[in-house]
């Protein structure tokens, strides 16, 4: 019974017309013909009611499932199904309610449809999120009326759906082609960087004169009585890493998305590319400490295992410091890679400060600083303004556009590689500045 009750829902056609038969035993005080006619009208609307709830309640009605993807990306327009399907011989209205998760900030979600006798029916609609972590749905709420549509019975299906939202994949696969290498080839002509004395272990073999006498194996030497050498193959495969800066410049919003979140996308689409040209990437996160270290690979699991890691980036709101990234990679990195260091500066000082960490990270590996554009900022630079206070806004805007400018310069004067860009074009300008140091043979 308190099933019954808890499911019941009157419609405003029922409350219309309560209120007019109310009415009309009112004015009956007046006029008495009216009153025998009343009753008769209540009756018949009883009888409807008995019949409508009937209708609903006898059996159960419709069927739905809420179908979620196995992850969300963020930032993307993700899709969620709706499948209804009505299981009377009548037609029935379906009111749908679904309780979305509380990072969406949405309570005016409502869905009418019109479902024909026995019929299904899907319906779509999307979301958009922009933070990481898990996102909880609520009830699907179905109110479902048959053509009389006095009452409604609520039903409710899938009760806490718990989808996990990941970095950009959807912007990863989009920027999948930028891995293509249209240019054609000279027959016959193959072009192959050597870089410098390998240490990609291929075999053991015989020692022939010529061979160079630094990959003798002596171990080997032993055994079989006979010089016998190490044999190395060119190595074609660079290791890369994604550098992000996970301190509390990161959380500065643009566009809805934080300049972490901007980084972790693009650190994603970037490592995939990465792999795809067959190099290995790798993963590093830091703040005021060390965060995630993933060694350079081009392993077949390497890019799910980076984006489990980007998945748990999150940051402390400390100041970061460049010192012990720099203290870090001078012990577990050895060997010259590619680094692509998201961080971003607001002043000059800011950059200067930090400066001599770079400059020993950039001895060492092909080091390329990727920092931001304050796009709002550049809106306000570019407004005509219309009193004293705008011009002096603007002003001001203008010289925090200066001030990016002259960090770039003073990163190259320092021989630094450098990268200012809109957050928005922070992906496809970070992979065509790895495919420009890769076409030119930096690393």
């Amino acid at each position: 019974m308190l099933g019954f009750i808890k499911s019941l829902y009157f419609s405003k056609i029922f409350f219309v017309i309560v209120f007019g038969l109310a009415g009309l035993f009112l004015f009956s005080f007046w006029i008495p013909l009216l009153y025998s006619l009343t009753w008769i009208l209540t009756a018949v609307f009883g009888i409807l009611l008995f019949v409508d709830l009937s209708l609903l309640f006898m059996a159960k009605p419709l069927d739905a499932e809420r179908i979620l993807p196995e992850k969300f990306s963020n930032s993307d327009a993700n899709p969620v199904i709706l499948k209804i399907k009505n299981r009377r011989n009548f037609k029935m209205k379906v009111a749908i309610i679904d309780e979305l998760p509380v990072q969406f900030q949405k309570r005016d979600f409502l869905i009418h449809l019109s479902l024909p006798a026995g019929a299904n029916k899907q319906e779509e609609y999307f979301v958009n999120p922009t933070a990481r972590g898990e996102y909880f749905f609520g009830n699907l709420n179905i109110f479902s009326a048959s053509s009389l549509n006095l009452v409604k019975r609520r039903s409710i299906f899938n009760h806490n759906q718990m989808v996990k939202v990941y970095p950009s994949f959807i912007q990863m696969r989009e920027l999948d082609f930028l891995a293509i290498d249209r240019k054609i080839s000279e027959p016959g002509l193959k072009k192959i960087r050597r870089i410098g004395h390998t240490m990609e272990f291929e075999q053991i073999k015989t020692y022939i004169p010529g061979d160079d006498v630094r990959t003798i194996n002596w171990k080997a030497t032993a055994k079989q009585a006979q010089l016998m050498v190490n044999q190395f193959q060119d190595e074609r495969a660079q290791p890369v890493y994604s550098v992000i800066d996970s301190g509390r410049v990161m959380k500065m919003p643009f566009e809805g998305l934080s300049l972490l979140d901007y980084a972790i996308n693009s650190s994603l689409a970037f490592s995939n590319i990465a792999l795809k040209k067959k190099d290995k990437a790798g993963l590093i996160s830091f703040s005021d400490t060390m965060g995630i270290l993933l060694k350079a690979a081009s392993k077949s699991g390497q890019l799910h295992l980076i984006m489990e890691k980007l998945y748990n980036i999150k940051t402390n709101y400390k100041d970061t410091d460049f010192g012990i990234l720099y203290a870090h990679l001078q012990k577990k990195v050895p060997q010259r890679s590619l680094l692509l260091l998201y961080t971003n500066f607001e002043h000059i000082e800011g950059l200067k400060k930090r400066l001599p960490y770079l400059k020993a990270l950039a001895r060492k590996h092909l080091l390329v600083v990727i920092f931001f554009e304050n796009t709002t900022l550049e809106t306000l630079k570019n407004k005509i303004p219309e009193n004293i206070d705008e011009a002096a806004h603007q002003m001001m805007a203008e010289d925090f556009s200066n001030q990016k400018k002259l960090m770039q310069k003073e990163l190259e004067k320092s021989g630094i590689q450098n990268l200012l860009t809109r957050p928005a074009d922070l992906s496809i300008n970070a992979i065509n500045k790895y495919l420009e140091i890769k076409s030119r043979g930096l690393i």
